[in-house]
């Protein structure tokens, strides 16, 4: 196996641990809509997700300045071509973070109910754009023989393209509801369950249009499998969740985003971006890629801070691993 086709699997594995990661903390900010039936209770879903919100994008900065490094042509062509949508889910992001760490400073109501729905629409915008992104990605979009995306921004938001984003919204929901059952205690707990098997059986008849129209399209027997596991991991999950099985439904909605992604990718390879003007101008692992040496180096970097990171992360999850409750939050934080 050649550099580039490492980096192409390293890169794969990189947003598959943003989306498990970062796609239950985007389940639970729209929770506090869907779910949330006071201020406290919000404060409880936000406090399960509190310690870790921030270390979860971290996936999302890697996988980027990866794919600058080792696929630089990738990087030019597809920030340059999907700018505004990437440039909105950056935006989210920003007010996202700034909406988690304000929120509680100021007593006042209307303050803290702004923030509240900057949660919400912060958590819902990037978790549709992200599945319309990568729709497009693994459809293929206009691209030149100069390998510059020369379509619109409306051309984006074809019918396989939204069809993706409405499978990753609701399936972070849906990963974020088995999260909140799975970490919090009393009523929400049972609420979060019931919801979860709502938004559970929508993801299922969304995933499962999405996949197999992605499969039709470009998959092969690898992919296939890809799809059969994500299906399977979503029907288990839904099971476990009635069972009252928190851990193992939040385990199983992870396996599925991770064989979903995986699929994606597999369906995609040797390409990185598709043209769907010739085939010719498609970016591949090898046009697209960076030099043999650079790559080298960038290999010995990863092998070593990568188990130092996972190490890291690990470690935070588990020093917050007990389950929170609306007794335990204080009053003068609640309201």
């Amino acid at each position: 196996m050649e550099l580039h086709d490492v980096w192409f699997v390293l890169i794969a594995v990189l947003w598959t641990g943003y989306f498990f990661l970062e796609g239950f903390d985007f389940g639970v900010g729209v929770l506090t809509k869907l779910l949330a039936r006071d201020r406290t209770e919000k404060r409880v879903l936000i406090n399960t997700i509190g310690p870790v919100w921030d270390g979860n994008e971290v996936w999302l900065l890697t996988a980027g300045g990866a794919t600058f490094a080792a696929f630089p042509e990738w990087y030019a062509t597809l920030f340059s071509g999907f700018y505004l949508p990437l440039l909105i889910i950056l935006v989210c992001l920003i007010v996202r973070g700034v909406a988690f760490e304000y929120r509680a400073k100021r007593p006042e109501e209307n303050w803290q109910r702004n923030w509240e729905t900057a949660i919400f629409w912060t958590s819902l915008i990037p978790a549709f754009l992200w599945g319309v992104a990568f729709g497009n990605i693994v459809r293929g979009v206009k691209i030149d023989q100069d390998f510059e995306y020369v379509g619109t921004f409306w051309d984006l938001f074809n019918p396989y393209a939204v069809l993706g984003g409405l499978v990753t919204l609701t399936l972070f929901t849906f990963h974020g509801t088995v999260f909140t059952a799975l970490k919090t205690v009393g009523d929400i707990r049972q609420r979060a369950r019931k919801l979860a098997l709502q938004v559970g059986l929508l993801t299922a008849v969304l995933a499962l249009i999405f996949l197999v129209w992605t499969q039709v399209d470009s998959g092969d027997g690898k992919s296939l499998v890809a799809l059969v596991v994500a299906v399977a991991a979503l029907v288990v999950a839904l099971v476990a969740n009635q069972a009252g099985r928190e851990g193992w439904s939040f385990a199983l909605s992870g396996v599925t985003i991770v064989a979903a992604v995986a699929m994606l990718f597999l369906s995609l390879f040797p390409n990185v971006m598709p043209s769907s003007l010739n085939d010719e101008w498609s970016l591949t692992v090898t046009n697209a890629s960076s030099s043999p040496y650079t790559l080298k180096i960038m290999t010995w970097c990863a092998a070593i801070a990568t188990p130092i990171v996972l190490l890291y992360q690990s470690w935070t999850y588990w020093v917050f691993r007990k389950r929170i409750g609306t007794q335990h939050i204080a009053a003068d934080v609640a309201h």
